[in-house]
């Protein structure tokens, strides 16, 4: 495939083919096939290193249809439908031609049920029972991260940025040449039901980030429980899964939570019974407190095992965001928090404790210290980011979670060592306040009291502090911005999803260079 020429003309044709026919089950195969060539044409960027920037097989201009259908192939998720013999079967008046159609159907089917060139035989199937629909995606998220050339901006991006809802009955915009209309409740739907995989999870970035329409509508959704679920089972199941489908899932959640209705609606969706979640039994547990639990989950395996600062910042990120609307914290959530913040606290003391070491054993020596600086500020930035977290909480909405109060009076010892600390007397001052308060009620409520003798204190001192008494700081506020340049990561990754996943396709992968072959 490294070889093959630009074949404007012929690609055309096969897009015009694949607009035409109807999906039925008589030419499910050869939409499949059309999808499928256009993925063959491209595919020569999987044997250069660097990033192609031009290509003539790129200036297609069967834009906004083009986008419209791969959609729908994707929305409709449509399996690959049985050999039906009596479609096939010669007929008296068919002819040879009608015969030679047959032939290329029924040898279509073979490629879904048997395994393509090089596939895997006998798991294309039970892996992709939905062949059409996968091609499609794979298709739409190539195209969608076409790099923009010298003076052509990637029409199929400009598809994607701007397609509109059906429902929408304001007049299409002149200067939005390549815009559509799509059922969005179709595709919202789709998009829940899918995010099992790379690709859809893609996709779902691409349309938060590129799509202002759908991401509006999205977010205008009371359902989103049916959207934010399969994006905390992927985070939680973080062993199972590439680091570019983690990346993407947290990545979805920051841009969800730039949002403060969504974080204020998600404290209001009570869950009962979440089976995959299994460190603890949740019988009942709002929406907001599992996200906080899946992410202080993904942030203390990052600590363990990747230790990945970029994870690390947006799983923070996130927390920010939502923090100040945090509602009626889990009695499991808050507890996790400020365990969080324990780990932390253990790692900042265990750091400083070889520093010293080092410099005892050292004395004399003029070789260079080993580097304990560069580990002892980024663990003091995420303390520092943690009690912003809590802080926030404290300062914003802090009679609405009494079991946070609570876990901060029952570890107020892992707060001491940072109140005279340069890095953290500011933002400690609230929460010394907050701890002050309250240690001062319970100590007049008695010795020796129940939980839920506590509890009552602490719901009825939360409506008696004065919020003029907590220092006001700004608000915490993050947005996800793509890095320059993003083509360098995305392009990798959505081929690695098409060497990986396409159905009947397959690559030498001794001449692949895009990516490396563990990088899938």
């Amino acid at each position: 495939f490294s070889l093959l020429p630009p074949l404007p003309l012929s690609v055309s044709s096969v897009v015009s083919r694949h607009q035409t026919l109807a999906l039925v089950d008589i030419t499910y195969s050869i939409l499949f096939e059309a999808v499928t060539t256009l993925l063959v044409f491209f595919s020569y960027q999987l044997f250069h290193k660097d990033i192609l920037r031009d290509g003539l097989i790129y200036h297609l201009c069967l834009t906004s249809r083009l986008v419209k259908t791969l959609l729908y192939n994707f929305i409709r998720q449509e399996k690959c439908p049985p050999p039906a013999t009596h479609i096939f079967e010669p007929k008296d008046e068919g002819g040879l031609l009608y015969g030679l159609a047959s032939g290329v159907a029924s040898g279509l089917w073979s490629v879904f049920t048997l395994g393509g060139a090089g596939s895997k035989v006998g798991i294309d199937q039970e892996h992709n029972p939905l062949p059409l629909s996968n091609q499609s995606l794979l298709l739409l998220l190539v195209l969608a991260n076409l790099t923009d050339g010298p003076d052509w901006p990637n029409p199929y991006r400009q598809a994607i940025t701007c397609f509109r809802n059906t429902q929408d009955t304001s007049s299409l915009s002149a200067e939005q040449p390549h815009t559509f209309q799509i059922n969005f409740n179709s595709l919202y739907t789709a998009l829940c039901e899918q995010q099992r995989s790379d690709q859809a999870t893609l996709l779902l970035y691409t349309l938060l980030h590129q799509n202002a329409n759908m991401r509006t509508y999205m977010l205008s959704r009371t359902d989103m429980d049916n959207l934010v679920l399969p994006i905390l089972e992927i985070l939680y199941h973080v062993e199972d899964r590439n680091s570019h489908h983690v990346y993407m899932a947290l990545i979805i959640l920051l841009i969800l939570t730039e949002d403060d209705a969504f974080n204020r609606s998600i404290h209001e969706v009570i869950l009962k019974n979440i089976s995959w979640y299994t460190e603890r039994s949740l019988t009942e547990i709002s929406l907001g407190s599992l996200l906080i639990l899946v992410v202080i989950r993904t942030i203390q395996f990052n600590m363990t095992r990747t230790r990945d600062k970029y994870l690390h910042t947006n799983c923070l990120a996130a927390l920010a965001n939502m923090s100040a609307q945090f509602r009626c914290l889990h009695q499991y959530a808050a507890q996790r928090i400020i365990s969080l913040f324990a780990l932390l606290s253990k790692k900042h003391n265990k750091v400083l404790e070889q520093a010293t070491q080092s410099l005892r054993g050292r004395q004399g020596d003029n070789t260079a210290l080993p580097d304990y600086a560069q580990d002892l500020n980024v663990i003091e930035e995420v303390i520092r980011m943690m009690l912003e977290i809590i802080n926030s909480c404290l300062s914003n909405s802090l009679h609405h979670n009494p079991n946070l109060v609570y876990a901060l009076l029952y570890k107020r010892e892992l707060f001491e060592q940072f109140r005279t600390h340069p890095s953290f007397q500011d933002i400690m001052q609230n929460l010394d306040t907050v701890i002050g308060f309250f240690s001062q009620r319970l100590e007049q409520a008695g010795s020796d009291l129940s939980v839920e003798r506590v509890q009552e204190v602490i719901m009825k001192g939360a409506q008696a502090l004065p919020t003029d008494r907590l220092k006001k700081f700004p608000e915490l506020k993050f947005k996800y911005v793509e890095e320059d340049q993003p083509e360098d990561f995305f392009i990798p990754y959505v081929w690695s999803l098409v060497f990986n996943s396409g159905v009947g396709l397959h690559w030498s992968p001794h001449g692949i260079e895009l990516f490396s072959m563990d990088s899938g």
